[in-house]
């Protein structure tokens, strides 16, 4: 093959931006190319996600504009990588738009599945159901060397099994990488340019790492807490941040590492749901609205200036005005700096798509959506002003989208910062003086 320029698209989350960089790293020390233009690549690889309809939906629309290509341009492979069903995969063999399959546990095959689909052959692994890629070093490319924020897998697949989650299915049991794999990879980051790490998993806080053949006694164990507390030492100058957290698994222990070092930004993502006791059983989420109003409540009073995001998902099986009253209660009670928001829509080889029906008639599920969208927008507003007068240290990321006379960046909060251009530059960490805010913006001025 004399053509080994390739492409990759990500549909999805930010676990799908971490497996790119890996797909990268892999091609690229098998003599592939990254290309910066889809049309120019004679291979394209489409980072699916089949944790929400909408990536899917988005993909199918995507694959029907790649057919117009293909058919200009003979010689062209494309590939879906990452999370998908067994459902998509059909989908796709039966309208033959896809040269091969890729899963999330096969990305050190991918030279091969190329190779062989070049050749006109089905290329058969077997995949390896504990695969972590720790040892694969993140290689900086064209398309990513002015970013200074990189995302960094730490634990793969997930094992609690909520009943409308495909994550188990498509990504498998639950593995963490070696400790000491996750802080060498961060140095590698820190010395290549970047000042921020997101470590993901479907699940962070159940990490657990336990050194093999030896006396599983506590000095050979690294669970979530310890891991922080080690990476925030060993790489001081550089700030950390994770996701997702589960409500059933985050300890105290997390709260007071993060509470200890300045370098561990003040900010979780905890999902919640629904903030009915009825529909979190449904949904197997192993908490009640009890126990996360009473681990939010832990969070403020350790970690006091940490800001709290949500997944809230609306019009699952059986929730009736009640329930999504109740998670309207819930957001009250707490009000969010901000979250994600959606309606539930099945996912086929679910729990929830086997054996609970969809009975919430889509027009309701659209009216509490937007109640729910509504009052977050209410609830960031009145978060940002607590900001109005404060001095915060913020990271800057790039130019404003909508002024390139502005920086922007995130403070510690993962809040996003804009403010008038100076002598500065893309990785600076500055002090910016909040002068105004909108819901989902602080506005300020450069502090000398």
């Amino acid at each position: 093959m004399k053509d080994k320029s390739f492409y990759i698209e990500n549909y999805g989350c930010q676990m799908n931006i971490s497996d790119s960089n890996i797909i990268n790293s892999i091609l690229l020390k098998n003599g592939f190319v990254l290309s910066e233009n889809l049309e120019k690549a004679s291979i394209i690889l489409l980072n699916s996600c089949s944790i929400r309809e909408k990536a899917e939906l988005t993909l199918k629309k995507k694959l029907e504009q790649l057919k117009f290509l293909k058919k200009k341009k003979k010689k062209i492979w494309i590939g879906i990588i990452g999370c998908f069903s067994k459902e998509i995969k059909k989908f796709f063999l039966k309208k033959k738009m896809v040269d091969f399959f890729v899963d999330s546990n096969s990305y050190r095959e991918i030279p091969n599945f190329i190779h062989y689909s070049i050749m006109g052959k089905e290329y058969f692994n077997f995949t390896k159901k504990n695969e972590t890629y720790s040892d694969i070093s993140f290689i900086k490319t064209k398309q990513n060397d002015k970013k200074i924020s990189a995302f960094l897998s730490i634990t793969r697949g997930c094992n609690n099994m909520c009943t409308f989650c495909i994550v188990p299915f498509t990504r498998g049991r639950e593995r963490s990488s070696d400790p000491y794999s996750i802080i060498k990879e961060c140095e590698h980051l820190y010395h290549n340019g970047y000042k921020e790490v997101t470590l993901l998993g479907q699940n962070v806080d159940s990490y657990i790492w336990k050194k093999e053949n030896m006396i599983q006694d506590q000095k050979n164990i690294v669970d979530f807490s310890h891991l922080l507390d080690l990476l925030a030492q060993k790489i001081p100058f550089m700030r950390i941040r994770f996701s997702t957290s589960n409500p059933h698994d985050m300890s105290d222990k997390v709260l007071k590492v993060i509470s200890k070092h300045k370098n561990i930004c003040k900010h979780i993502h905890l999902p919640v749901q629904s903030g009915s006791n009825k529909i979190l059983k449904l949904m197997n989420r192993k908490y009640t609205r009890e126990k996360y109003l009473f681990l939010v409540k832990q969070i403020r009073n350790i970690i006091p200036e940490c800001s709290i995001s949500h997944d809230i998902m609306t019009g699952f099986c059986h929730e009736n005005e009640k329930d999504h009253q109740e998670t309207i209660s819930l957001m009250n009670e707490i009000k969010y700096n901000y979250g994600y928001m959606f309606s539930y829509s099945p996912r086929p080889g679910t729990y929830a798509y086997r054996k609970l029906e969809d009975n919430v008639p889509i027009n309701i599920k659209k009216r509490r959506l937007q109640e729910i969208i509504d009052l977050q927008n209410q609830h960031s507003f009145y978060r940002m002003q607590e900001h109005l007068g404060k001095i915060e240290e913020v990271l800057i990321e790039g130019e404003s989208k909508r002024n390139k006379q502005h920086w922007y960046g995130r403070n510690t909060q993962n809040l996003i910062v804009v403010f008038p251009k100076k002598s500065l530059n893309i990785g600076d960490l500055v002090h910016v003086e909040i002068t105004d805010i909108t819901s989902a913006t602080l506005i300020g001025k450069h502090c000398k």
